[in-house]
């Protein structure tokens, strides 16, 4: 039996049957049996020596990660956890991929709208199980969660996404009995900074796109070869693309809102569209004079329940994307999302002095903080106020001064 330091060179000179123990770390040492060479850990718990075998040399398992789990077992019997219990936990622990799947079969579908049980398991399928999937549930750790934000940093939207999500299922599984309690090791993690994405439309740009949806409409060249790619085949544009759009501008409404409206739901003598669901739960789109004559303009059918229907029976209009890019290059606004015409109706409303609290009612939102966004804008209509009433009283200053 030979005691010196383990090293590299040490476990592939070691003979067979052979065994050495490490000058550093007591009871930690390598062996070769049957031509494979494992780190071992010979310690004894309460009144019984134990041999454990922390696992065979080569990925993960070097001289250096398996002396450090040497030390890590150490320091658990010490605080007088047994290695035994730790390891029949991982026996019966599942690893990520099965978590994720009893989490979407019984928490997501359950209790998250489509929409979002869509964008759940959409960041589970580009980015966690790629990274999480094949490791125990139990064996994650806050390092694990630091390097995965730290690799997603080019997409930081998509990051802050993901560690939401993960911390919730790590919440979920202490809750199911399947890590201990306080172990979310998203806990501490910080978010990736966020750049802002809001883009709202200028005058110019809404003329622009206004004389855009003329183009798209008609077919009319006005300048541009619509035998061109991505153009060709696709003029006219459909009706239905630029209804949607139309009705996202004047309405201030969500994209899926505007999609999923049905007549049932719309009151046009009103103005008013009546959701039962939304993002944010029940909700009153208020259905501006421009946004109820593009209303009247949609043709109407008994049997179709959508506003705008899709090509198939019972399904609503599903083309905007497509469409939205080719109309936006007519513009010249290739920068510019469909979400973006949502912050539009907001700022403008917001420019022309209505008040958040009214601009918050009308964007259907739930908390006045998300409403925030928008308070700089709020400046302007308060700074010609001020200006105007600045000038009276300069006028009043300057007058003359009367005389009896």
């Amino acid at each position: 039996m030979a005691v010196r330091r383990v090293t590299k060179t040490v476990v592939d000179r070691l003979p067979a049957s052979g065994v050495v123990w490490d000058t550093d770390v007591r009871g930690f040492g390598v062996r070769r049996q049957q031509g494979d060479a494992s780190y071992v850990l010979k310690v004894r718990v309460g009144t019984q020596q134990r041999f454990l075998t922390i696992g065979r040399h080569g990925a993960p398992w070097t001289p250096e990660t398996a002396r450090r789990e040497a030390r890590r077992l150490l320091g658990g019997i010490a605080a007088g956890r047994d290695p035994a219990d730790a390891r029949a936990a991982r026996k019966h622990s599942p690893n990520f991929n099965e978590f994720a799947d009893r989490y979407v079969a019984e928490h997501v579908l359950v209790s998250k709208k489509p929409r979002s049980a869509a964008e759940d398991r959409r960041n589970l399928a580009r980015h966690i199980l790629p990274a999480f999937g094949r490791r125990l549930i139990t064996e994650i750790t806050s390092a694990d969660v630091a390097k995965f934000q730290a690799s997603k940093s080019a997409t930081p939207i998509a990051a802050n996404r993901c560690l939401a999500l993960m911390s919730h299922m790590f919440n979920m599984a202490e809750r199911w009995g399947l890590r201990p309690r306080r172990s979310n090791p998203c806990e501490h993690g910080g978010k990736c900074r966020e750049r802002a994405r809001e883009r709202m439309l200028s005058p110019e740009e809404l003329a622009r796109l206004g004389s855009a949806f003329a183009t798209a409409a008609a077919g009319d060249p006005g300048g541009f070869n619509l035998d061109h790619p991505p153009f060709r085949r696709h003029f006219p544009e459909d009706w239905r693309a630029i209804a949607v759009v139309k009705l996202l501008i004047f309405s201030g409404a969500r994209l899926s809102e505007v999609l999923g409206l049905r007549w049932d739901q719309v009151d046009l003598q009103r103005g008013i569209a009546r959701l039962t669901d939304s993002k944010t739960g029940s909700k009153t789109i208020y259905l501006t004079e421009p946004a109820v004559e593009v209303l009247r303009a949609v043709p109407r059918f008994d049997n179709l329940p959508f506003v705008l229907s899709g090509d198939r029976d019972g399904t609503h209009y599903s083309g905007v994307q497509k469409a939205w890019r080719r109309i936006r290059r007519l513009a010249g606004l290739q920068d510019v999302r469909l979400h973006d015409l949502r912050h539009t109706h907001a700022s403008e409303a917001v420019s022309a002095g209505e008040s958040l609290y009214i601009v918050g009612k009308i964007l259907g939102h739930t908390h006045a903080a998300t409403t925030q966004r928008y308070s700089h804008l709020a400046e302007n209509p308060i700074r010609d106020a001020a200006n105007r009433t600045a000038a009276r009283l300069a006028k009043s200053m300057t007058s003359p001064v009367a005389t009896n």
